[in-house]
């Protein structure tokens, strides 16, 4: 029998409360230790030639005045490397016909974009690694570079691996229904063309990692700025030939990651395999620029849909082709194929319709890797779907919000099977529809918007309704082979003085995962959060797990913090009643006291408890056990993902002279299943919205026809800043899952999925009277210019 959970108004519950984070105060004072603030006796610095080319053959590297300068302790190339660490293919084995070329730690004999890795140097510090980099003589022999994802794969376009017929990387087509006989049929047909500018995480602390070999003892430890520390030990240990638990991941503080960090990087590896070779311990610190041509890009699509509707503003079904260019290799062991793959499962997914044809193509390209990056797919998907069903409810002269609410799913529908093939247990667009209208004031927000426009002020209001795929199961990653878990543990242990220690595989980047798992195991033992020690990141000490990605952490890592507290308790009431001469049944914990169940009469302290287990345990009863310790893992089973769902709107003013975009308002409406803190979920939530819309409006990884990069520092690459930041209105709605006991889904992506494609819909809602309509991202005051006609092209 499935315990759920229970009545939150009840003594000693936590989940729904507002609790501060346990590690603000340490952070806040400067005393976080992030891996760049460690360091180790004989510890070396690493600094990397990276390719000034897109495409190029290695003919030769000279490396003697490198070796000879300054500090210098070794230089390595590929074919050194290469021999210490095998390389890697990002591949799914589900993921039929998909192509996926090895790379290596440093390149071997070509590089294929703009900042691959190509020759290490090893120094006393970093400084000195960085000049005598600048000393190697790397000679190079150009080959043309293909960098237009719509051409990739044209006869003419040169191909840029060996022994590959064209530059496929992975092609599906997910369909049902009759699409061609239903938009021959159909009532009315709207059709557009859709861009997403390819853009990347910028995180306050770069990707770092300092590696430590000791011989002595046959270990590598690892100390790296990480989502997943299990993933990257089970890893480095494969390509290194050592066994797993030789292999220590240690992921502390880390400042931010938004998915930029669940990958393998090859300078990583390179750095691991580095400090083998040499016996001692090696750091690497991305720069920040660096970062730009190393981390991972993501949301590199172009597409074209079109949606059919009947008489009555029914959506019958989509056909969509989108196309998505992702570097020249696919990312490890993820695979670069998976955001092209969301797609064809996301789009038009809060409507119920029974025709769908989606077809991706993923291609290769002389750019830097594309891979899994905050909302993987959702963004594209949510921004081609929204847009279409923008313009269809236009085109049949229905409100934009009276359109929706004929073609969500019902809320009474549920459980259903979408057109595209997922499984969704239950989901509110209905009741989000009416809480996000009630939020904005609709009615008089559209009068007051047709009264400024009769003053020449050109505001818009836009809507995006949308679902979040979370909480995981194998059939992400590891139905494909990828050791990639999909469940989660927690270790919750009870010390002679009744405090806890709870050790779980879910990571901490600033998201507050050391907040919720205090909480809910407080929830789980009977104790306060404060009263709870929350240890994460270390593959020595926690239980094995799948860290954080995915909006995981709450809905799989919670859940199993919640089974295992709970079992800590059972166990605990089961020496005090022995203690008490009692039944277990009579008894609960409350703040860290046990007491009558039934008057909530005070009869033990925990500390009473501990001090009998640990230290007079002589005095129990054979059978009763001498440590307070439970362990739970959970994985999910019913459902292969929890799906959340909401709904965005943006407000916004369009200086149609400058074509300069001003965000007014933005609300939300969110349901993610179990709220554990408010202030949490509000956080991530609004935490999204903004790098939405970095997307919509600012961000874009600019290349030219020969591949080099034009915008790769903070001068040139636009992100959000407080100052462009509108009033945020969240709210929310709550439609636990079934799945597990704790009925928490995930709330860290919601708000980048949706936020861009709510400004696009404002945006054109202000200039389509003007004739204009804007659809390739980011929205920039010169795009929006030209479909004003401002310019000729």
């Amino acid at each position: 029998m499935t315990i759920r959970f229970e009545d939150p108004n009840r003594p000693n519950s936590y989940i729904g409360r507002t609790v501060p984070r346990p590690n603000a105060a340490r952070l806040a004072a400067g005393q976080g230790r992030y891996v760049d603030d460690i360091t180790l006796p004989r510890m070396v610095h690493v600094a990397f030639v990276r390719s000034p080319h897109a495409h190029a053959r290695i003919t030769g590297i000279d490396a003697a005045e490198a070796m000879a300068a300054k500090g210098v302790i070794r230089v390595f190339t590929g074919p050194e490397l290469a021999k210490v660490c095998t390389p890697w293919e990002g591949k799914l084995d589900h993921l039929t016909g998909m192509k996926a070329p090895p790379q290596h730690a440093l390149a071997v004999d070509r590089v294929r974009w703009v900042g691959e890795p190509v020759v290490a140097v090893v120094a006393r510090t970093r400084a000195l690694a960085e000049e005598a980099a600048d000393l190697v003589m790397v000679e190079y022999e150009e080959l043309p570079a293909v960098t237009d994802m719509m051409s990739a794969l044209d006869p003419d376009t040169p191909v840029i691996h060996e022994g590959y017929d064209d530059n496929l990387c992975f092609r599906k087509t997910n369909e049902a229904g009759a699409v061609d006989e239903t938009f021959a049929n159909a009532h009315k047909v709207v059709e557009g063309w859709f861009k997403t500018g390819r853009h990347t995480g910028v995180t306050l602390e770069p990707r770092v990692i300092l590696a430590d070999w000791k011989a002595g003892e046959g270990e590598l430890t690892a100390h790296v700025s990480n989502q997943a520390p299990h993933m990257l030990q089970v890893l480095l240990a494969k390509h290194m030939d050592l066994p797993e638990s030789r292999v220590r991941v240690v992921c502390g503080d880390v400042g931010g990651s938004f998915g930029v960090k669940v990958h393998v990087y090859a300078d990583e590896v390179a750095t691991a395999a580095i400090s083998k070779v040499l016996g001692r311990p090696v750091k690497f610190t991305a720069d920040r620029l660096e970062s730009f041509v190393s981390d991972i890009h993501a949301r590199d699509h172009e597409a074209t849909g079109r949606i059919a509707m009947d008489a009555d503003g029914k959506i019958l079904g989509f056909d969509v082709d989108d196309w998505t260019g992702i570097g020249p290799y696919s990312i490890y062991p993820r695979t670069s194929a998976v955001e092209g793959l969301q797609v064809t499962n996301l789009i038009g997914g809060p409507y119920a319709f029974d025709h769908y044809r989606v077809r991706s193509s993923t291609v290769f390209q002389n750019k830097g890797i594309c891979a899994q990056y905050r909302a993987v797919g959702h963004p594209v998907a949510v921004a081609i779907t929204e847009g279409l069903v923008d313009k269809a409810a236009h085109a049949m002269g229905i409100d934009p919000i009276e359109f929706r609410r004929r073609n969500v799913i019902r809320d009474d529908a549920y459980p259903v099977s979408t057109a595209a093939g997922l499984k969704l247990e239950g989901l509110s667009h209905e009741r989000s529809l009416d809480a996000l209208v009630e939020a904005m004031d609709y009615d008089a927000l559209r009068a007051e918007q047709a009264e400024l426009r009769e003053k020449g002020i050109h505001r818009g209001i836009g809507i995006a309704s949308f679902i979040e795929l979370t909480n995981p199961s194998p059939f992400m990653y590891g139905i494909g082979g990828a050791r990639i878990s999909a469940q989660d543990g927690c270790t919750v242990r009870m010390d002679p003085d009744g405090s806890v220690v709870a050790l779980t595989g879910v990571t901490e980047q600033g998201q507050g995962t050391e907040a919720i798992m205090a909480q809910i195991v407080a929830e789980g033992v009977g104790i306060r959060p404060d009263m709870v020690r929350v240890v994460t990141g270390d593959t020595r000490v926690t239980p094995f797990g799948g860290g954080t990605w995915a909006s995981r952490g709450a809905g799989i890592g919670g859940e199993a913090a919640l089974r295992a507290g709970r079992a800590l308790r059972d166990q605990v009431l089961e020496v005090a009643a022995a203690m008490l001469q009692a039944k277990a049944e009579t008894l609960d914990i409350r703040d860290g006291v046990v007491v009558d169940a039934g008057t909530g009469e005070e009869r033990l302290p925990l500390s009473e408890v501990g001090r009998i287990v640990y230290f007079r345990g002589d005095t129990l009863p054979p059978e009763l056990p001498r440590e307070l310790m439970q362990t739970r893992h959970y994985i999910t089973s019913n459902y292969p993902y929890a799906f959340t769902n909401g709904v965005q709107a943006s407000y916004v003013e369009v200086d149609v002279e400058t074509g300069f975009v001003k965000l007014l308002k933005h609300w939300c409406v969110e349901d993610c299943g179990r709220i554990i803190n408010p202030q949490l979920v509000d956080e991530q939530i609004r935490g999204g919205i903004v790098q939405g819309i970095g997307g919509a409006l600012f961000e874009e990884v600019c290349y030219d026809a020969d591949g080099q990069l034009l915008n790769g520092s903070m001068a040139d690459y636009l992100v959000p800043m407080s100052a462009e930041m509108p009033d945020m209105i969240i709210r929310h709605v709550e439609t636990p899952t079934e799945e597990g006991q704790l009925g928490a889904k995930g709330a860290g992506e919601a708000g980048t999925a949706g936020a861009p494609a709510a400004i696009m819909n404002a945006i054109n809602d202000a200039i389509r009277p003007l004739g204009g309509e804007v659809t390739a991202m980011p929205f920039t005051p010169e795009r929006i210019l030209r479909a004003l006609g401002a310019f000729e092209d």
